[in-house]
């Protein structure tokens, strides 16, 4: 299933070390090498702000499946997370350009781009993820489209979209996709077993009773 994953070479051991942990989260909670939509979803509202989190979690998941299968599978998550985490800002922006491009048609509507923003506000706000933004989401979509879509044709193309962001620090931050947001992990569970000195000092009679 889909294309050997590419991994692009950064001096150090950052990447490496990095790699390494978004690899060992993925083949622990997806032993099979295989994650569905539904899997993705809870394990990634598990991760940032539950339900408010769903939509843009079908986004991702709709993105990072490459070949429309209706499963993501290790190949395809390992090549998106080892470009958005060392790829140039050219190619974090063509992957995000297919987030916001939703029926995939090669153009970013209004109301695509709209709906992405919407979904992305709700889960920042309910996980606290970044600065609250005084702008709504429908004053970002608006902001973006007025400085982005040059032709005045109601749509972004690829090209308008990456020429645009890479002119505008504030259009490239709103644009590019967090690989921090695409965490395939389930929160901690509870230890239902008292520690070891819990369970001694438990045991242990009280002091006033030995001599007796």
């Amino acid at each position: 299933m889909g294309q050997a994953a590419t991994l692009p070479c950064r001096k150090g051991g950052t990447y490496i070390t990095e790699l390494y942990e978004w690899f060992r989260k993925f083949t622990n909670e997806c032993p099979s090498g295989l994650i569905t939509l539904h899997e993705f979803r809870r394990h990634f509202c598990d991760g940032t702000a539950g339900v408010e989190s769903a939509e843009y979690a079908e986004q991702i998941f709709r993105t990072l499946d490459n070949n429309g299968d209706g499963v993501v599978d290790f190949r395809e998550y390992v090549t998106a997370i080892s470009m958005l985490i060392a790829g140039s800002s050219v190619e974090k922006l063509r992957w995000s350009f297919k987030l916001y491009d939703k029926d995939k048609d090669g153009a970013i509507t209004r109301g695509e781009m709209l709906e992405i923003m919407q979904a992305v506000h709700k889960m920042s706000v309910a996980a606290s993820i970044t600065k609250p933004n005084p702008l709504t989401a429908e004053e970002c979509t608006n902001r973006i489209f007025v400085r982005l879509d040059k032709d005045n044709n109601a749509i972004i193309s690829l090209e308008e979209f990456i020429e645009g962001a890479l002119d505008d620090e504030w259009i490239r931050e709103m644009l590019e996709c967090d690989p921090n947001t695409m965490k395939v992990e389930r929160p901690p569970k509870p230890d239902l077993h008292p520690a070891a000195g819990d369970m001694h000092l438990q045991s242990a009679p009280p002091e006033n009773n030995q001599n007796q």
